[in-house]
């Protein structure tokens, strides 16, 4: 029986990544992490700190994702709006959690619990709080919402804490080669190829390094089986059309030594 398709949306929040000002780097560790426990990321989004923006894409993607997770405006400044915008995505009053508040009590030292820091306390009414061991003040959760903090050390660690609320399904299997040829070489054949195996994702990247051309060539399957048969089809295409392909450590797809009967023998091909 297939596994089914767990899926997930990102929303990156903050002026300064469309700015150019801050480059995100949190991105490709949930996306990573998602993978590994069987969860597509399907689409990312980076929006402004713009209240009606925020609610408007929370409330577009939320009933179309398994998973919403955000990043970035959940600190002690004016601009800090993510909270009081899931909030309002949700149609429920934004609160002082009074966990976070404790929280933020045990850490700060008597006094320093100002009214700044209280607003990292803030959380939509109903939600369920996520752990951050770095610096304390807590992401939370709302339904399929998961709203973590923008700094990658702190997301990194909420989103550990997080983890073990997520079901997965089937993780995606890749394996990559390069090849030694134009892409608009391979273009036709790695066409019938993506035909013969719809249920795997074929990805071509071209390059040029220092004046020699080739491309890269990604498979993506949750089926390793027809992942490995995908990719013996890429090796056969790339030694019909007398190119040099480089598989990358351990995706060379096995091969098939032809005996009486033609059978496989499980063996991978040397080099």
């Amino acid at each position: 029986m297939t596994a089914p398709t767990i899926t997930a949306c990102l929303l990156i929040i903050g002026n300064e990544i469309l700015s150019g000002r801050t480059q995100d780097k949190n991105l490709a560790y949930i996306g990573e992490e998602l993978n590994s426990i069987g969860i597509r990321m399907m689409e990312v989004r980076v929006v402004p700190d713009d209240e009606a923006v925020i609610v408007s894409t929370l409330n577009e993607v939320r009933p179309r994702f398994d998973y919403v997770f955000t990043t970035g405006g959940i600190g002690p400044t004016h601009d800090d709006i993510t909270a009081d915008c899931v909030a309002k995505a949700f149609g429920v009053p934004l609160i002082v959690n009074p966990e976070a508040r404790a929280i933020l009590e045990a850490h700060y030292e008597p006094g320093q619990l100002n009214e700044a820091r209280l607003r990292m306390a803030r959380t939509p009414e109903g939600a369920t709080l996520i752990e951050n061991p770095v610096s304390q003040a807590p992401g939370f959760q709302m339904e399929n919402v998961f709203v973590m903090a923008g700094i990658p050390a702190i997301m990194q660690a909420m989103f550990q804490s997080l983890r073990h609320r997520l079901a997965g399904g089937a993780p995606l299997q890749s394996k990559t080669v390069t090849i030694g040829l134009g892409e608009g070489t391979i273009a036709a054949s790695l066409g019938e190829i993506q035909t013969r195996f719809p249920a795997v994702e074929i990805g071509s990247y071209p390059f040029n390094r220092q004046g020699n051309f080739g491309v890269r060539v990604v498979l993506r399957s949750t089926d390793e089986a027809v992942l490995e048969e995908a990719a013996g089809a890429v090796d056969k295409m790339i030694a019909a059309l007398g190119g040099d392909g480089d598989w990358e450590p351990g995706d060379r797809p096995l091969q098939k030594e032809q005996g009486s009967e033609g059978a496989a023998t499980g063996e991978r091909a040397a080099g």
